[in-house]
């Protein structure tokens, strides 16, 4: 009997140990717990029971051949445990557990069984976490590495997902059978993001997203498949928006000898003034059914080099325009604005990297930004708000219905388009 007991806790212990581990963090939408069964179905009413031992009652989910039975459940999971309909058809037993909390960590056992016996299935170790990496990196930089760090020598067939936690979920990068998976991802990392070539050997899963922007903050998740185990680790990005140093200085120094700042400043502000212009939004606002509208910006002239321009709108996130030292590069255009865009010809020399949008409808509503690279280095950004108003319509004195005009010109800036 005493060589039993501690033969018997090893083999508990063992068990434990060997349950596959799924994590998930604190805040998310659900997490799977995964349980497939390849045996015989009991008869006689035969269930699927979900249990924590640790609870009382230890009830998680008790699924019935026709329907849930929730009576004994642990009120710990009420309205937040469900199955498949047809779990004992196609058995697939696994659960799913929205809005997962801290208190939801520890061992669940899947088991199925009648009135007469029952057989566990698998055991699943949840870890639900609130702890996460925050990154910092300034708007412009070359890149920024978003830190995923486990275990070396994982196993081929490990797969890595790199997801963005916003609005709606996006695919950022993906990785399985020993290359990228790329077909998923989001057109707003399209050509951005890499990882390490060796990353199974080093353990290293790290993503590296190269020019970062303002649109790039938020929270990601880097989530590891590696046999029945799921681990994540999530990174919260910030991007800065860039402020020159000498621009810190100089307000300082403002501070310090107002009387100086007045002749000092003013040369200043004239060198630099389209980047402090380009930092306030224009607001425009076009009437359905005009011919076509400006989305302005006007900066240095006479720029050399290797110049980009993107005009993007976001939410939801779309290419406008892109040129390129001289051609403009329609194949990356989202088919909304195809054949509807138009910029300046000579547009390096004048500076005036305008946006024509033509035929503009209410759909077009929204935020756009221009961004400007010399050489992959940020060096401008615009952004303009438009409102395109829906037309009116409206019933004469001889009973006709006919679209209202307003009495002034149907496109209104409510900024100066020499911004």
């Amino acid at each position: 009997m005493k060589m039993l007991l501690p033969l018997l806790l090893f083999v508990l212990v063992s068990q434990h140990a060997l349950a596959p581990l799924v994590e998930v963090y604190e805040g998310e939408i659900s997490v799977p717990l995964l349980c497939k069964y390849s045996g015989f179905i009991p008869e006689d009413n035969p269930t699927v029971l979900w249990t924590r031992n640790d609870l009382n009652p230890k009830s998680v989910h008790l699924r019935r051949e026709e329907t849930d039975d929730l009576k004994g459940q642990n009120q710990h999971y009420r309205g937040r445990t469900s199955m498949r309909l047809n779990a004992l058809d196609t058995l697939d037993f696994s659960l799913t557990l929205r809005n997962p909390q801290m208190t939801d960590s520890g061992n669940y056992t899947c088991s199925i069984g009648n009135e007469r016996e029952e057989l566990k299935v698998t055991d699943i170790q949840l870890h639900v976490k609130d702890q996460e990496l925050k990154v910092k990196v300034i708007e412009g930089s070359e890149s920024v590495i978003l830190p995923c760090k486990t275990k070396h020598d994982l196993p081929k067939n490990t797969s890595v997902e790199w997801m963005r936690l916003n609005r709606e979920t996006r695919m950022v990068h993906g990785y399985s059978n020993g290359s990228d998976q790329l077909k998923n991802q989001d057109d707003l990392y399209c050509g951005r993001t890499k990882m390490n070539k060796d990353l199974l050997r080093t353990g290293d899963l790290s993503l590296t997203l190269e020019y970062p922007t303002e649109r790039d903050s938020g929270g990601y998740i880097c989530t590891i498949y590696r046999d029945k185990d799921i681990q994540k680790q999530k990174v919260v990005l910030q991007v800065k928006e860039r402020f020159p140093s000498w621009a810190t200085a100089l307000l300082v120094f403002l501070g310090v000898v107002l009387v100086l700042v007045v002749v000092v400043s003013g040369a200043l502000l004239f060198h630099f003034r389209h980047y402090f212009i380009s930092l306030f939004m224009v607001k425009v606002e076009v009437e359905e059914g005009a011919e076509s509208v400006q989305l302005p910006f006007k900066t240095t002239k006479n720029l050399s080099g290797e110049i980009q321009v993107i005009w993007e709108r976001y939410e939801p996130f779309q290419k406008a325009h892109v040129f390129t030292n001289g051609p403009n590069q329609y194949e990356e255009q989202h088919e909304v604005y195809r054949g509807r865009t138009v910029m300046n010809k000579d547009l390096l020399k004048t500076g005036d990297f305008s946006l024509t949008l033509k035929q503009p409808t209410e759909r077009d509503s929204g935020e756009y930004k221009c961004l400007v690279w010399r050489k992959g280095t940020f060096i401008r950004k615009k952004t303009v708000k438009l409102k395109v108003k829906g037309r009116v319509q409206v019933q004469d004195q001889t009973g006709d219905i006919r679209n209202s005009s307003s009495a002034i010109d149907p496109m209104t800036l409510i900024a100066d388009q020499s911004v």
